[in-house]
């Protein structure tokens, strides 16, 4: 089950996060309130027949699909992607990560310009919105299995921050100040 807490501002590596305490949990409500970011539990051994995925993948367009294996064995320039994911970015559209093995972390800025941490692993999918600054980093366990989708071809370009003239950035703050509606609940 997904957790997720506000981060200290202690940056020395991202990888020993889970040895500290979180002194302040969010629940899954408080974090769609701060964030926009909504989560789904799937079922991770037969998402192929899950009609929770088929009915978010049907209501938002979900068109296109990908895997993504993070591990020092699959994944070329191990280091380097690692280091590129956890730099905070944005992208123009939304983020969906469906976690089919292993865990990770995504942090995302609330409107405080605090780091919340998702802590995501099997089963987990989670919808970060466009616009929102974020960042991803391997847990200790340096491994993780997930699904991406997209609607329609895959336009993934991270634009590191600042980036705060993008549209995207500016239609989220405006999300953010009049509130997140989850979309993907009935």
């Amino acid at each position: 089950m997904v957790q997720a807490w506000y981060m200290d501002e202690e940056q020395t590596d991202q990888r020993l996060e889970h040895h500290r305490n979180p002194k302040e949990f969010l629940d899954l409500d408080e974090l769609l309130k701060k964030t926009g970011v909504e989560y789904f539990k799937i079922d991770a051994d037969n998402y192929k027949n899950d009609s929770l995925l088929a009915e978010i993948r049907k209501k938002r367009n979900y068109s296109y699909e990908d895997e993504i294996n993070c591990s020092k064995e699959c994944l070329s320039d191990y280091e380097n992607k690692l280091k590129s994911f956890f730099t905070e970015h944005l992208h123009t559209d939304e983020e969906i990560r469906f976690v089919i093995d292993g865990s990770g972390y995504f942090d995302v800025r609330d409107a405080d310009e605090k780091w919340i941490r998702i802590a995501v692993s099997k089963g987990d999918m989670i919808v970060i919105p466009a616009g929102i600054y974020h960042r991803f980093t391997l847990d200790v366990n340096n491994y993780i299995k997930a699904k991406r989708y997209f609607v329609g071809e895959p336009v993934w370009l991270p634009y590191n921050r600042p980036a705060d003239e993008m549209e995207c950035r500016k239609a989220y703050l405006q999300q953010q100040a009049n509130g997140f509606v989850n979309l993907g609940k009935a």
